[in-house]
């Protein structure tokens, strides 16, 4: 399998993060932050409801993309499955073109807020499949030529997307998911892999299973991106930075996170990370997303010192095809 990912990114080791949904006054610090500090990508969750306040992620993401003209903008990851594929593709599309080709389009299931799916009238048993029909709709209509679908979920006569998006058949196809279904459907219609909450040996073990049904469905997978959304906290210690980061992600997810950040998250001094990150490189990773996992006060300063002082020490894998 190919580490030559199909993006604007740069062959090597890049860098992203992944911020809270902000309002369209506060996010032109961070947009600014990321293009002073070097950073390759800008990164947006997706929820139509929720325990937290957020934006609709292509109105957001529009704005970023009028905001800078460098980043690239990262739907991380986008819930596919509540939407109708040609309404979806079309607002991609003026997305992707709005962002002159620097879209990467990540895709997932969800699933946690069943009241999302209830509300937009989708079965919540369903997402996957609705998903799995999406993704070859979404790339025949990105084409510019006129598409019909005829499929178990949706239907809709020949049509065409005007304009087309701004990158040649539309945004690469990243799907998120570690459970073996997504991991079969990144293999046979994905253009990449973007999971979250794994360890180098998950990925490993994910990235066998995607390959084999890459070949089953008689894929060349040549481009095929490898991305890691990866929690991080930097500090003085492991178990300093353990701490903080666990106290942050029980807040979030409401539930007793201390054992779960000891496994998935990058913590500690710049050397620790950055050990950290060298695995998932080592193991086809060219592209890694940090939600740094901190206080809101000090999320920027998280985002700083990554970059000046655990960038420098992977700069060697940086030139890396």
């Amino acid at each position: 399998m190919s580490h030559v990912q199909s993006t604007p990114l740069p062959a090597g080791l890049s860098f992203g993060v992944s911020i809270p949904s902000l309002m369209p006054d506060t996010i032109r610090p961070w947009v600014a932050l990321l293009e002073a500090k070097g950073y390759e990508t800008l990164w947006l969750g997706d929820h139509v409801e929720g325990p937290v306040p957020m934006l609709d992620i292509v109105v957001q993401l529009s704005q970023v993309a009028v905001l800078s003209d460098r980043l690239n903008l990262g739907c991380g990851v986008y819930l596919a499955p509540l939407r109708h594929p040609f309404l979806m593709a079309k607002q991609i599309a003026s997305l992707d073109l709005m962002a002159a080709g620097r879209l990467i389009f990540g895709v997932g299931v969800g699933g946690e807020f069943p009241n999302e799916y209830a509300a937009s009238g989708v079965p919540v048993g369903e997402r996957g499949a609705r998903l799995s029909e999406a993704i070859p709709a979404l790339k025949a209509l990105w084409t510019g030529a006129p598409t019909a679908l005829d499929g178990r979920f949706h239907q809709f006569p020949e049509v065409r997307i005007e304009p087309p998006p701004g990158r040649p058949g539309g945004p690469p196809v990243w799907c998120g998911g570690r459970a073996e279904g997504a991991l079969r459907r990144a293999g046979r219609l994905g253009d990449g892999w973007f999971p979250y909450v794994v360890t180098p040996e998950m990925f490993k073990d994910g990235l066998d299973v995607i390959h084999a049904a890459g070949e089953a469905a008689g894929r060349d997978l040549e481009g095929f991106g490898l991305a890691v959304s990866l929690f991080c906290r930097i500090d003085g210690s492991h178990e300093a930075a353990l701490d903080v980061a666990a106290g942050e992600l029980t807040q979030r997810y409401k539930m007793d996170f201390r054992r779960a950040t000891e496994r998935y998250v990058a913590l500690g001094r710049p050397e620790e990370v950055a050990a950290r990150i060298a695995a998932f490189h080592d193991l086809g990773v060219r592209h890694v997303v940090l939600d740094m996992v901190s206080p809101a006060a000090e999320i920027d300063g998280q985002i700083a010192r990554f970059a000046e002082d655990v960038r420098p020490l992977l700069a060697d894998r940086g030139a890396a095809a």
